[in-house]
């Protein structure tokens, strides 16, 4: 009796977690913008016009190539822009 009230309570505890992963990830996507012109040479989230990859920035503040940051830190940081440049 005991192991099936420890396999219930495993699969109760995997459900509850895997719900509030599902809840919470489109509300962290929602609190991020895509900032253009600061990311470091191969840590590019996303593709740039010369390249289709994530990771194929091949300059420091490539003007093209993205990172994604939290919602209003693009604004402070030098060189930076959140449309391509």
């Amino acid at each position: 009796m005991k192991k099936s009230n420890l396999a219930l309570a495993t699969a109760v505890t995997g459900l509850i977690a895997l719900g509030a992963s599902t809840v919470s990830a489109p509300a962290m996507a929602a609190e991020k913008e895509k900032c253009y012109g600061v990311a470091k040479a191969g840590k590019n989230d996303c593709a740039t016009k010369t390249s289709s990859c994530a990771g194929t920035s091949t300059e420091d503040g490539q003007a093209d190539a993205f990172i994604m940051v939290p919602k209003g830190l693009c604004d402070r940081l030098a060189g930076s822009s959140d449309k391509p440049m």
